[in-house]
């Protein structure tokens, strides 16, 4: 088992990572004593593993659970509303304890029903994707679409733990390896080029889910993020780093329809964001090979048919991390290297219609 730490002013926690430690859950609900927990899960994950957490919790305190339907289109007002109410049936309090037991959009929706349900309960985060093992259960970061964007309605609310079990991406599908892959590329890209040549090294391996592979990358991506947000919470500055690919992405992502690209659109949007900083003079022609070529070889799309530039641009000026409709982008100068910086729509348009983006 590995442990990485993540301190935040007035609050702290540990990620458990490793095959098995689900068997540590139980240990973490009677530190926190709750006087009853909800498991929130989608129709998938469910079917596969909450009988075993619910098991566990029962051990500890009175447990009940709440069924999603499974996917993006369902990170909704009708999923929160759906906790919400089922909370306050069975008369959850504020000792109660929300685990959220799935992905990352298990993850936001469970986190941010716990964030409001009065004003504020505990959870715990219980990943079983890669993507969420690496990326959304880690943070605070919780929240639900909306049509006009994505995760513009949410809350930063840290979980108590992190408990992630290796043992769920056993039944993982190549899709959803790959969105993780994604996003385990980006951290490489934006924060570390020694992790960077690592992935370079041992990209075929951590395809394979390669156990020492496995555990290596995704303690090493969970440190990344965890220090990034220890310096720097609730996104005042280097957090917004953590976005790079995404403010492209979320486009690609709104004009394709919410998780049609889940994390292969952040990927394209980190290839598009390299492309952008060469075109200012800002990277070398061979850093941004570098980062084409390794999301290649994870059999990640470097490019997705049929999105209109123009389009593409407007939907940009709605992202969150746009001011006054401008957008901002997080541009890589090396690898390991990132800055935030306005790009002129001159050069947004030029830059899609080179990569055989429609006009």
């Amino acid at each position: 088992m590995k442990e990485v730490q993540v301190n935040v002013p007035g609050h702290s926690y540990t990620i458990k990572l490793g095959s098995g430690v689900i068997k540590d859950l139980p240990a973490e609900l009677k530190r926190l004593n709750p006087s009853s927990c909800l498991i929130v899960t989608n129709i998938t994950v469910g079917s596969l593993y909450l009988k075993k957490v619910s098991e566990l919790c029962n051990t500890v305190c009175r447990t009940e659970s709440v069924v999603l339907p499974d996917g993006e289109a369902y990170k909704d007002w009708n999923s929160v509303s759906a906790i919400l109410e089922k909370l306050a049936s069975m008369g959850a309090d504020r000792k109660s304890v929300v685990i959220a037991l799935g992905g990352g959009v298990v993850g936001d929706l469970a986190g941010f029903a716990a964030a409001i349900y009065m004003r504020g309960i505990r959870f715990i985060q219980v990943p079983t994707t890669l993507l969420a093992m690496v990326d959304s259960s880690v943070g605070g970061k919780t929240g639900m679409n909306m049509t006009a964007g994505k995760n513009l309605v949410g809350a930063f609310h840290q979980p108590e733990a992190v408990i992630a079990d290796s043992d769920f991406l056993r039944t993982l599908p190549e899709r959803e390896i790959g969105a993780g892959i994604a996003e385990i590329i980006k951290h490489g890209a934006l924060a570390d080029k020694d992790y960077f040549e690592e992935l370079e090294r041992d990209m075929e391996k951590l395809r394979a889910l390669d156990p020492e592979t496995v555990a290596e990358v995704v303690g090493r991506s969970c440190e990344i993020k965890a220090g990034v947000v220890s310096r720097d919470e609730k996104e005042k500055g280097e957090r917004a780093k953590l976005n790079l690919g995404h403010t492209f992405g979320h486009a690609i992502e709104k004009l394709t329809g919410y998780g049609t690209w889940p994390r292969q659109a952040v990927a394209v949007g980190t290839v598009l964001a390299a492309v952008t900083a060469e075109k200012q003079g800002k990277i070398n022609r061979d850093d941004v090979k570098r980062i084409r070529d390794l999301i290649h070889r994870a059999g990640l799309p470097v490019r997705i048919s049929g999105i209109s530039a123009a389009k593409a641009i407007e939907a940009m000026k709605g992202d969150k991390k746009s001011t006054k409709g401008v957008p901002h982008f997080i541009l890589p100068v090396a690898i390991g290297t990132t800055v935030i910086e306005e790009v002129p729509e001159s050069l947004i348009r030029e830059v899609l219609l080179e990569e055989g983006y429609q006009p």
